[in-house]
C-alpha cells in the first residue's frame, strides 16, 4: 500500500471496496468534500479560479442489476467511437461513446453527443440494449425509416443557463437563481401546480387511472 501510494508518515489513505461505479462515486464525493473543506484550502488542495474542462470517452452502456441488462449511459442514439460498434454484441462494456460534457469547477455546464447516422449501427445499439426489432419499430420507427434514406453525421451541445448564472453570482444552488423554483416534490408554490385533474381532461388525453379511488395530485 505504501509503495503504490507513496504515502509517508502523517498521511491518510482512503480506499473503497465495491463495484467500480459505487467506489468511484463515493471516493469522488469524498475528494470534493475534503478539497472544499478548511483543511483542503489550508493545505493547497483547493485553489480559487475558473477551471473548465471537457469530459469525454463516456462508456456507451452501464449494467442495470434490476433488469439484468445493459442500459444507455446517455441515450440510445449516441454514436459509438469508430470501430467500437463491433463490440456491441461480444463486449458491450468496452464500447465508448462520442458523448461529451463541458464542466466548470465541478459543475456540468452543458452536454451533448454525436448522433448515430447509420441504420446498421443503430440496430446494433438496440440489440445490445435487448430492444427487439418489433419494439424498435413501434417506438422509433420514424427514426429508423429516416436513416434508410441517409443522414449526415451530426451532433450538438446544450448549455444550462441557470448553472452558468449560479456560478457567476457565487450562489450555492441553481434554486437560488431561479425565480420560482419547484420543491423537491416537483410542486410550484407560486402556481400551486400540479393541480387537481378532472375527468374531462383525463378523457381528452386518453388517460385512465389504474386506481379510480386514489387521490389525484394536489
Amino acid at each position: 500500500m505504501f509503495a503504490r501510494t507513496g504515502a509517508q508518515d502523517g498521511d491518510l489513505i482512503f480506499f473503497g471496496a465495491d463495484k467500480a461505479k459505487i467506489v468511484n462515486d463515493a471516493m469522488g464525493a469524498l475528494r470534493v468534500k475534503i478539497g472544499h473543506s478548511e483543511f483542503g484550502k489550508k493545505n493547497g488542495l483547493f485553489t480559487a479560479g475558473w477551471r473548465p474542462l471537457w469530459v469525454v470517452d463516456f462508456p456507451m452502456f452501464e449494467w442495470d442489476e434490476t433488469s439484468q441488462r445493459y442500459m444507455s449511459t446517455h441515450h440510445p442514439f449516441t454514436a459509438p467511437k469508430d470501430g467500437h460498434e463491433d463490440w456491441m454484441v461480444s463486449a458491450p462494456e468496452k464500447c465508448i461513446s462520442k458523448g461529451y460534457d463541458m464542466v466548470l469547477n465541478g459543475w456540468e455546464m452543458g452536454g451533448g453527443s454525436v448522433r448515430i447516422h447509420r441504420a446498421d449501427v443503430q440496430k446494433k445499439v438496440f440489440d445490445a440494449l435487448r430492444i427487439t426489432p418489433e419494439e424498435a419499430q413501434v417506438k422509433f420507427g420514424f427514426l429508423l425509416e429516416a436513416l434508410q434514406y441517409g443522414a449526415p453525421p451530426h451532433g450538438g451541445l446544450a448549455f444550462g443557463l441557470d448553472r452558468i448564472v449560479t456560478m457567476m453570482t457565487g450562489a450555492e444552488s441553481i434554486r437560488d437563481v431561479i425565480a420560482f423554483p419547484k420543491t423537491q416534490r416537483a410542486q410550484c408554490l407560486l402556481t400551486q401546480a400540479p393541480s387537481m385533474v378532472d375527468e374531462k381532461q383525463l378523457r381528452e388525453l386518453h388517460i385512465r387511472l389504474r386506481n379510480p379511488d386514489a387521490v389525484r395530485p394536489s
